[in-house]
């Protein structure tokens, strides 16, 4: 039980898959209509853009802290448009890899794959060719602290299905954490860990295989 736990809050936090197939509920706490962005919000979201632009390739160590407060770990792997990857360290078998068309969760316990068109899910916005914090969600909320930028986005269409927080470090501007709040007010969060950007990927990584047909294959 302990892996399929991990596998449905790593669907929330990859995906952003509480924001795009949650019910509608009451709004979060603190999902109240956005406030009109002040120009230098706008500004910050810009920059924001330009930092998720500048990276076409990611790798990196994580560390997910549950609603729960249990932790888990393992490697992130992001190539832009289209592709990423989320695997957890051992024990946890559970991953999730988008090949540019379609997200496949493989479901260890049970020994089965699903998959869903990227579009239908939030992490869409993040793997396009051009990254837009417009159009289909919304910035509810730019917040700064000492080195620190947070952007808060939702669903456009239904910002009740909770929302996503971007977490950059300034100087120079990286993405280094995100959040998820679901429809329930429960809150998962991501932290990237020495993130290397630019690093060469291989394409197997992005491509589905159960892992009895890796091993059948001798990978």
């Amino acid at each position: 039980m302990l892996t399929r736990f991990f596998a449905a809050v790593a669907l929330n936090i990859a995906l952003g898959a509480a924001l795009a197939a949650s019910p509608a509920l009451s709004a979060p706490r603190g999902q109240s209509a956005a406030a009109p962005l002040s120009a230098e919000d706008r500004a910050a979201v810009t920059q924001a853009e330009q930092a998720l632009n500048a990276v076409h390739t990611l790798q990196s160590k994580f560390v997910q802290l549950n609603p729960d407060g249990r932790q888990a770990g393992g490697t992130f792997y992001l190539s832009r448009p289209g592709k990423m990857r989320l695997e957890y360290d051992a024990p946890v078998k559970d991953f999730i890899v988008a090949d540019g068309l379609f997200l496949f969760y493989w479901d260890s316990e049970m020994k089965q794959q699903s998959s869903t068109p990227i579009g239908s899910t939030l992490a869409d916005f993040i793997l396009r060719p051009d990254i837009k914090l417009s159009g289909d969600v919304t910035v509810t909320d730019v917040f700064r602290a000492q080195g620190v930028l947070e952007i808060t986005l939702v669903e456009t269409k239904d910002p009740r299905k909770g929302s996503l927080t971007l977490v950059f470090e300034d100087r120079p501007l990286q993405l280094r954490k995100w959040r998820v709040l679901d429809a329930q007010g429960l809150t998962t969060e991501v932290a990237l860990l020495n993130p290397r950007v630019g690093v060469p990927l291989s394409s197997d990584l992005f491509y589905f295989k159960a892992p009895a047909s890796r091993q059948e294959h001798g990978g």
